[in-house]
C-alpha cells in the first residue's frame, strides 16, 4: 500500500495464506496453489530467533502474475482443508487492513468492526484513533490514581 493509501498492483496478486499446519513444507504449500495459476514468488516465514527458531511461524505469502489468479485461489482454497486445518486465504492487502482493525480494537478495548466493502477501504477515521488514544490514556490515568494496597505484615514482638 502506498502513503496515500491505495493498494499496488503487486500487493493485489499477493497472498496471505494462514493457519498452516507445521507439517506443511514450501514444496507442498507450491503444489496446493500451482493449479490456480503461474506463482511468481513464494514467501515461507520462519521464526528467525527464540526457542522455535528454524520452525515454520504458520502462515506465508504467494505471489501470482495477476490479480485473477489470486482471486481464483483465493475462492477456492480459502477454508480447504490442509493436514486438519481449514486454510485462511486472503489478498495480501485485505490482511494488512485486519490488523490494522485488531490493534486499534486491541487500545480501546471495545470489538471496533472495520468492514473491508464500501468506499472507506476499511481504513479507521482518524477521529476514531484520536478517540481510542484518549480512552487509553483516561484508563491509565485512571488506573495510577487510585490508591494502592498495601501488604499486611504481621508485627512480631
Amino acid at each position: 500500500m502506498d502513503p496515500n493509501g491505495y493498494v499496488d498492483d503487486k500487493s493485489e496478486s499477493r497472498l496471505y495464506i494462514g493457519n498452516l499446519d507445521l507439517r506443511i513444507t514450501e514444496a507442498a504449500l507450491i503444489k496446493m496453489f500451482s493449479p490456480y495459476g503461474k506463482i511468481v514468488s513464494e514467501d515461507f516465514l520462519w521464526h528467525t530467533r527464540g526457542p522455535k527458531r528454524g520452525e515454520p511461524r504458520g502462515f506465508a505469502f504467494i505471489q501470482y502474475s495477476s490479480r485473477e489468479e489470486a482471486e481464483l485461489a483465493k475462492e477456492k482454497m480459502h477454508g480447504k482443508l490442509a493436514c486438519g486445518r481449514p486454510l485462511v486465504v486472503r489478498l495480501a492487502s485485505e490482511k494488512c487492513l485486519l490488523e490494522t482493525a485488531n490493534n486499534s480494537s486491541k487500545v480501546t478495548g471495545e470489538g471496533h468492526k472495520i468492514h473491508l466493502t464500501g468506499n472507506g477501504m476499511g481504513q479507521t477515521s482518524r477521529s476514531a484513533k484520536i478517540a481510542a488514544i484518549k480512552n487509553k490514556l483516561k484508563s491509565i490515568e485512571e488506573e495510577s490514581s487510585r490508591p494502592k494496597k498495601q501488604k499486611l505484615t504481621d508485627d512480631v514482638s
